[in-house]
């Protein structure tokens, strides 16, 4: 990592991690915690900028991963280098399937893993519980609380995420079935995307509806994902009740796992402009890509705020603003100004610190972006920077 940098002479796009903001996300989730009893593991399938898991699991309960490199990584950067400081941190992980090859690891790395189906149950699962891991099946609650954002609703008809009831009541009639519910220490569901704690009310009356002559046998429950904890206006109390009925109910250990709450408004990108010109309207061209840096925008879709800007046709100039690469369709958005645009602007995409470094990639041999940390004392460190190499390693 470097010494300090001015970031205005530092060549873009690269983003920026507000290592203060995100300490301030993670005390609030910290209160939860304490005030609960709940358990709150960093979903690293949003914020893996690992240098900082250390501060991560200072304040929460661990990791949760999505596959086994994310499990090695929440396991070296966060449970071993917390280990040497006396916390212990847990390693979570859940994936539609697991692979023979990569479950001796799996194990290794994982204290807690959590099964897509009966299937997998019964191929891993004793080898699990003989290993001492704490076994856990999703389940598919068929409640859905997304709207216009179908590619994010794991409770969508036909959805290959989650054991739904009827497979569940299946599964238990087959000969051995009363064995692999033996198996299990919890159940794990996930159904919201950046949502308030109405749509968690929501989703545990469906989990209790379906699922809740089950939940005195279970040890622990899993919310999963998608609390928007950290964002202004979130409904804490609500969290909280939805906590608590859990555990006064059927006694279980809760855990939650957001990636948003944790480095939500944390981050930033930082861009050019390279070019402006007029057709039909007025766009600019950056050196940084929707499609390579920020593609979010593009599958979600959604707007990135962008700092100093308007809403189109609010301020007097209305720009197109657009990638470098080749696609038509790298467009960030729509955004106005005050004044006209500029070659070498440099423009802020704000809220970047999630779901943006994990998924970015080298279409048209586009650099990756590099990524810089900013301590509360304002001093900025370029921790990773990406050459040809990079590039061309991913080939």
């Amino acid at each position: 990592m470097t010494d300090s940098v001015d970031l205005a002479q530092l060549p873009t796009p690269f983003f920026l991690v507000e290592e203060g903001k995100l300490e301030d996300n993670l005390k609030q989730l910290k209160e939860v915690m304490d005030r609960t009893g709940a358990r709150i593991l960093l979903a690293q399938k949003a914020f893996s900028a690992y240098a900082l898991y250390p501060m991560i699991g200072r304040y929460l309960a661990g990791a949760t991963a999505s596959g086994l490199f994310e499990a090695r990584l929440g396991a070296e950067e966060m449970v071993s280098v917390l280990a040497a400081e006396g916390k212990h941190c847990e390693n979570h992980i859940f994936a539609p399937a697991y692979q023979e090859k990569d479950f001796p690891q799996i194990l290794a790395y994982c204290d807690h893993i959590v099964f897509n189906s009966w299937k997998q149950v019964q191929r891993f699962g004793a080898r699990a519980r003989a290993a001492g891991r704490s076994v856990g099946l999703r389940v598919n609650p068929e409640c859905s609380t997304q709207e216009g954002h179908a590619i994010y609703d794991p409770c969508a008809p036909g959805s290959r995420l989650g054991v739904t009831r009827s497979n569940f009541e299946a599964a238990l009639a087959e000969p051995g079935g009363g064995e692999l519910l033996t198996l299990l220490d919890g159940l794990h569901f996930h159904t919201l995307c950046e949502q308030d704690s109405d749509a968690l009310e929501r989703t545990l009356d469906a989990v209790e509806e379906k699922f809740g002559d089950f939940l005195p046998r279970m040890k622990w429950i899993n919310f999963g994902g998608g609390h928007h904890i950290t964002r202004p206006g979130y409904d804490l109390a609500r969290l909280e009740r939805c906590i608590r009925r859990m555990q006064e109910r059927y006694g279980l250990q809760v855990y939650l796992e957001p990636g948003e709450a944790v480095a939500l408004d944390a981050g930033e990108l930082v861009a050019t402009v390279l070019e402006t010109g007029e057709n039909g309207g007025l766009f600019a061209i950056l050196d940084t890509s929707a499609a390579c840096h920020m593609p979010d925008v593009l599958e979600m879709p959604y707007r990135p705020p962008l700092r100093g800007s308007g809403e189109p046709g609010e301020k007097r100039y209305t720009y197109r603003l657009g990638g470098p690469t080749c696609l038509a369709g790298d467009m960030i958005g729509e955004y106005s100004f005050e004044r006209p645009l500029r070659e070498g602007d440099r423009l802020v995409f704000e809220d970047m610190a999630i779901y943006s470094m994990v998924k970015t990639n080298t279409f048209n041999g586009m650099p990756l972006p590099a990524v810089v940390l900013r301590g509360r004392d304002g001093r900025a460190r370029v921790w990773k920077e990406f050459g040809y190499e990079d590039f061309r390693g991913r080939l």
